[in-house]
C-alpha cells in the first residue's frame, strides 16, 4: 500500500541493480547504544570498502535517549532520566526502550539509487507498508518527519500521534541509524523529553491502538514489507 500521499519516488522499488540479497538480522536481547553505533559504523566501512554486504539489523535497546545532530539542548526535559547519547543521525532527541523495534538499515546507495530523498521517502514507504498489515494508515506530514496516525474519538477533535522514527546518515553513500517502531513501549517514557522537537502532537504505538500486535508480528511485517520495497533478503547472524 503505496498510496497515502508519498512522493512518487517512494513508489518505485529501491532495490538494488544486481538484485543481491541484504541480510537480515533480529537480536533478541537487548543491544546497548555504544555497542550497536560501534558495530554499524563498521559494518557500514566495510560495505563502502566492498568487503562486507549489506545489512538490516533489527533489535531493542535499554531504554535511554538520544540526541540528533539537529537537537536542542531545551528539548531534554529530563537529563537524569535515562543515559542520553549524542547521535550522528539526523534529526533531535528521540527514545529508544523495550517494546520498540529499532531497524538499523545499512545500505549501499551506490547499488540502488544515490537520491536521499528517494531513500527517505523509501524508508517511510517501507514503515506505512507495514503498517497496513494491521490495517493502521500511516501518513508522513510536511515539514514533521517520521509516520502519523490520525485518532479521531466521538465527541473530540481529531489528534495526529507519531507511532515510527526516522533519523539516518549517509557515508560514502553507505546508509547506517534508520527508523523506530512503536509496538508496545512504555509511551510515558518519552516524557523526559520532547519528541523530535515536536509539541503539538503526542506518540503512540500499535499496542496503544489496540491491537494486540506482538514484536515477532511487527519483524514479520517489516520484512516482508522491506522486500517489496528494497528487494530480497536473507537471514543472518546479529552483528553483535
Amino acid at each position: 500500500m503505496l498510496d497515502q500521499g508519498l512522493n512518487p519516488d517512494a513508489e518505485a522499488l529501491f532495490g538494488r541493480t544486481d538484485g543481491v540479497p541484504a541480510a537480515w538480522a533480529v537480536s533478541r536481547a537487548p543491544v546497548g547504544y555504544p555497542e550497536a553505533v560501534a558495530a554499524m559504523e563498521a559494518r557500514a566501512a566495510a560495505i563502502a570498502d566492498g568487503t562486507a554486504g549489506e545489512l538490516v539489523w533489527l533489535l531493542e535497546h535499554p531504554p535511554l535517549y538520544t540526541a540528533g545532530v539537529s537537537a536542542r539542548s531545551d528539548d531534554l526535559l529530563e537529563p537524569n532520566r535515562f543515559p542520553v547519547f549524542e547521535s550522528g543521525r539526523g534529526g533531535q532527541f528521540t527514545y529508544h526502550g523495550p517494546g520498540q523495534r529499532v531497524a538499523y538499515v545499512m545500505l549501499d546507495l551506490t547499488k540502488r539509487r544515490r537520491d536521499v530523498r528517494a531513500f527517505v521517502s523509501a524508508l517511510e514507504a517501507w514503515v506505512i507498508d507495514a503498517l497496513d498489515a494491521f490495517n493502521v494508515r500511516g501518513e508522513i506530514r510536511e515539514g514533521r518527519v517520521g509516520v502519523w496516525v490520525e485518532r479521531r474519538a466521538p465527541g473530540a477533535p481529531a489528534r495526529e500521534d507519531k507511532i515510527a522514527a526516522i533519523g539516518v546518515k549517509l557515508r560514502r553513500w553507505v546508509s547506517f541509524h534508520g527508523i523506530s517502531l512503536n509496538v508496545e513501549p512504555d509511551l510515558s517514557h518519552f516524557s523526559g523529553i520532547v519528541p523530535c522537537g515536536i509539541t503539538a502532537h503526542g506518540v503512540t504505538s500499535l499496542v496503544d491502538l489496540g491491537l494486540p500486535v506482538t514484536m515477532d508480528d511487527a519483524d514479520a511485517a517489516l520484512r516482508s514489507s522491506f522486500s517489496r520495497i528494497f528487494g530480497p533478503v536473507e537471514d543472518a547472524r546479529p552483528p553483535v
